[in-house]
C-alpha cells in the first residue's frame, strides 16, 4: 500500500506510443494508483489509428497528458527524438507504454534522481533489464554501476544503454546524439549503444531490476515490433553449438562496431 504521495517536479515522464491505448492508460492508471506526478507527462504519438488519436485527447483531460502528435508514421526514432525535444525539465524518466511500475518504484526514483543529482558524470540511472549485466560495482541504494571494457570477452556487456525504463538528464541527445531516423527501431537502438559507449556513458542499474517494472504485451495490443522470424529463432535458441556461433559473432560484430560506426554522436 501507498502510504504518501510522491511529486516529482524536476522530471517529466516521456511514454512513447503507437496503436496501444489501452496499454498506454494501464500504465497512466498505474502512476496515479502508486500516487506518484511528474512535471508533465509528455506522449509521443507515432500517427496511431484515429480510435488511439481519439483516446489520447480524452487523456489528456483524464490524466493531463500533453500529447505530442504526428502526421506521418516516422518510426520509434523519431517519435522518441520529438517527445524528448517536448520535454522542458532537466530529467525525463522514459518509458514505454507496455511497461508497468510496481509499489517499490517510488523509492527507487527517489533514490535514482538523487544519484544521478550528486553525480555530474553520471548518464543513466536504469530501472529494469532482461538478465543481469555481467560487470557491476555497487555503489548506493542498491544501484550497481555497469562497467564496459572492451578487452573481456562478454557480448553482453555492450547493452550498457537501453531502451527500457530508466531516468535520464534531458541534455542527453547534446552529449550521445539523437537516435538515427529512417532506420529499423532495433538498429537505431544498436546505434544509440554505441554511442553511449563511444562518448563514454556511465550507468547504473537497480539489483532487483526485475522488481520496479512489469513488462507485459496484452492479447488486444501486442508488441509493434515486428522481427524476422528466423532471426528470432537464432537469437533465442538455447542448441550449444548456435549459442556458441551466436556468441562469436557478436563479439567480433559489437567490437568492430564500436570501432568504426559513426553515429550521431561522433559524425
Amino acid at each position: 500500500m501507498v502510504s504518501e504521495s510522491k511529486h516529482f517536479g524536476e522530471i517529466t515522464l516521456l511514454i512513447t506510443h503507437y496503436n496501444r491505448s489501452l496499454s498506454l492508460e494501464r500504465l497512466l492508471k498505474s502512476f496515479e494508483e502508486l500516487k506518484i506526478s511528474f512535471n508533465e507527462i509528455v506522449v509521443s504519438d507515432d500517427c496511431s489509428k484515429p480510435e488511439h488519436i481519439k483516446n489520447l485527447l480524452l487523456f489528456k483531460d483524464r490524466y493531463g497528458i500533453t500529447p505530442v502528435l504526428a502526421e506521418k508514421n516516422k518510426g520509434l526514432a523519431n517519435n522518441i527524438n520529438k517527445g524528448q525535444h517536448a520535454v522542458k525539465s532537466p530529467y525525463t524518466l522514459y518509458v514505454q507504454e507496455d511497461f508497468i511500475p510496481t509499489p517499490v518504484f517510488g523509492q527507487r526514483l527517489t533514490d535514482g534522481l538523487s544519484m544521478i543529482k550528486e553525480d555530474a558524470n553520471l548518464d543513466l540511472v536504469r530501472f529494469y533489464a532482461y538478465r543481469k549485466y555481467p560487470f557491476l560495482k555497487p555503489v548506493a541504494y542498491g544501484f550497481s554501476e555497469m562497467q564496459f571494457n572492451f578487452w573481456k570477452p562478454n557480448a553482453y556487456q555492450f547493452n550498457c544503454y537501453s531502451d527500457h525504463p530508466h531516468l535520464r538528464r534531458s541534455s542527453f541527445i547534446e552529449k550521445f546524439g539523437e537516435y538515427k531516423e529512417g532506420i529499423k527501431s532495433d538498429r537505431a537502438e544498436f546505434m544509440m549503444v554505441i554511442a553511449f559507449l563511444q562518448n563514454k556513458g556511465r550507468a547504473v542499474i537497480h539489483n532487483d531490476y526485475r522488481e520496479i517494472f512489469i513488462q507485459e504485451n496484452s492479447v488486444q495490443e501486442p508488441s509493434q515490433v515486428k522481427r524476422k522470424k528466423l532471426r528470432m529463432q537464432f537469437q533465442a535458441s538455447e542448441n550449444f553449438i548456435i549459442s556458441i556461433i551466436r556468441s562469436v559473432y557478436r563479439n567480433i560484430k559489437f567490437r568492430y562496431e564500436y570501432l568504426f560506426l559513426k553515429t550521431g554522436s561522433n559524425e
